[in-house]
């Protein structure tokens, strides 16, 4: 028998880590099959370091329990710890992006923990759509006719599309077909979406000429995507937006931009914001 063999049959079992005084605290607020799979996760990485040869002691059964725990809360069940942003982005998408008011945390809570009208007009008692108040709200700050709420901006984009250019044709700035977060790239949400993708420009230089020389009978509408996590700059050239919506206007086409996310709050006021795009349409 090998040394290496001899270590593998000196770890102790999963039944014996799970009678540790650590495991037994652990099964009093994680359900077994979790804490029995961290248990199994933390012997199969020592194993693996056996077999390597690099030096691995075999652990005792406290010892596996131990790294089950830091197991437990990193893979099985993943939290989200509480962090300091020190990374001078206000709105981190890795961190939590916008924080939320007290009111609301607070107005969460007493949704959540009581029964609330979802689905039901209180005032009749019929039932409604779970949708129907938030799209009030939503039409109130835009000004839009009718609004629903998705979980992401791709989300948002794909039933734009879907819904207005199926099986048509969207004209796209090769500059702005860009990657969002979460590995979404504009021309498969098109793809996605059953609309046609008709590229315009180059990836530094779009004009206004290049979007209306590819209008034709099959276009369906006029799409704008934000550059939000890089810039091109030297020799560029963008169509701004009002240009594109008068373009739409004058052939009869929606306009749409894909913001990547959307500030609903008038921010001018903040002096490093005052010359924002958002101010100045406005």
């Amino acid at each position: 028998m090998t040394e290496r063999q001899m270590l593998l049959r000196q770890l102790p079992a999963v039944h014996e880590v799970l009678q540790t005084e650590m495991a037994r605290r652990l099964s009093q607020t994680v359900p077994r099959p979790l804490l029995t799979e961290a248990v199994r996760k933390a012997l199969e990485k020592v194993r693996q370091k056996i077999l390597q040869g690099d030096g691995a002691k075999v652990p005792t059964a406290e010892e596996v329990a131990a790294q089950a725990k830091m197991i437990l809360w990193r893979e099985v069940v993943p939290l989200m710890p509480r962090v300091i942003n020190a990374t001078g982005i206000i709105v981190h998408t890795g961190l939590g992006r916008s924080l939320l008011s007290q009111r609301a945390v607070q107005r969460i809570v007493e949704v959540a923990t009581h029964p609330c009208a979802l689905e039901v007009d209180e005032v009749t008692g019929e039932r409604s759509f779970r949708d129907l108040r938030v799209e009030k709200l939503l039409c109130l700050l835009t000004g839009a006719e009718a609004a629903t709420v998705v979980n992401n901006n791709a989300a948002a984009v794909l039933l734009i599309l879907n819904t207005l250019a199926e099986g048509r044709e969207v004209i796209v700035s090769r500059g702005e077909l860009v990657e969002i977060g979460g590995s979404f790239r504009i021309p498969e949400i098109l793809r996605k979406s059953g609309a046609t993708l008709v590229e315009v420009g180059t990836t530094n230089k779009t004009r206004l000429s290049d979007y209306e020389r590819a209008i034709t009978e099959r276009t369906a509408l006029l799409l704008k995507v934000h550059q939000s996590n890089f810039r091109i700059i030297g020799f560029t050239e963008q169509v701004r937006l009002d240009e594109l919506v008068a373009l739409g206007r004058k052939h009869n086409l929606p306009v749409v931009e894909d913001l990547g996310s959307g500030a609903l709050d008038r921010m001018c006021r903040g002096w490093a914001l005052r010359k924002s795009r958002w101010c100045k349409r406005a």
